[in-house]
């Protein structure tokens, strides 16, 4: 596994990229928490880290992380997830709720796929596999960011692109089957007892501002930012109103934590 490390003897901020991105994807967020160390892998299959053909499970993702965790002497870190990584940091927190300092959950959704939306993931997988990515890139590029990022931000679009024609397509095969398989996530909301922030953007056309609402409404005591002229990517597109949200949410995790061992 290829990632990122501040280093440093903060506290650790772990981001989860989505699909089919690497961990560039968080380049806005690398300084955006001072006194924290970050912590920002490439998740297995994408970017420089080991390419695994076949199906890979939310699960086999999630322990990833907590082995990198484990090689880096963390014991817990404020968790950040976008899209396929917010369902990741999900997986995450039901596998090792105690290492979880706080939840960032980014333009993503607790539910299970429909069975449309399963066989959807396979029939995505296998063309990925048969065609590479260019394809599949170009076609959503549009729906990944909102207009006015591409007429006004071209260097994020080109970013998203870059990253997504750089996905092999193995990996990124692997993680569409893994995450059809991946179980429904609501019932385990109300137990997130960290201080929790849900972010969307206005214009996400993958995982709309309901979705964020759903979230935020589930999970005790978290608060919800709409980040307004950005689509499925508002960490890139509005970095400064993303970092502030994630800003706020850092701030919490100390009174958190002293109130937990009171």
């Amino acid at each position: 596994m290829t990632y990122c490390d501040t280093g440093g003897d903060g506290s650790a901020l772990l981001l989860i990229h989505g699909h089919p991105f690497d961990l560039t994807m968080w380049a806005p967020q690398q300084d955006a928490a001072p006194g924290h160390r970050v912590i920002t892998p490439d998740l297995r299959g994408y970017g420089g880290s080991q390419v695994v053909a076949g199906s890979t499970p939310l699960g086999t993702f999630a322990r990833d992380l907590a082995a990198l965790l484990d090689h880096l002497g963390v014991a817990d870190a404020v968790v950040c997830g976008l899209s396929m990584g917010g369902q990741i940091a999900l997986e995450f927190h039901r596998l090792f709720p105690h290492r979880v300092a706080g939840l960032v959950l980014a333009d993503t959704f607790a539910q299970a796929d429909t069975e449309q939306g399963r066989q959807e993931r396979y029939a995505r997988a296998d063309r990925l596999e048969r065609e590479g990515t260019a394809g599949y890139a170009r076609e959503v590029l549009g729906s990944m960011v909102c207009p006015a990022t591409l007429a006004r931000r071209p260097d994020v679009a080109d970013h998203v692109l870059r990253m997504m024609l750089a996905a092999p397509p193995q990996g990124a095969a692997a993680a569409l089957r893994g995450r059809a398989e991946r179980p429904d996530y609501t019932a385990t909301l109300a137990g997130i007892a960290v201080p929790a922030l849900v972010v969307v953007g206005r214009e996400d056309v993958f995982t709309p501002v309901s979705d964020a609402e759903y979230l935020h409404r589930h999970i005790p005591g978290a608060t919800l930012t709409v980040v307004e002229d950005a689509g499925h990517m508002p960490n890139l597109e509005r970095p400064d109103a993303f970092n502030g949200a994630l800003a706020r949410l850092l701030a919490r995790v100390p009174q958190a934590r002293r109130a937990a061992r009171m």
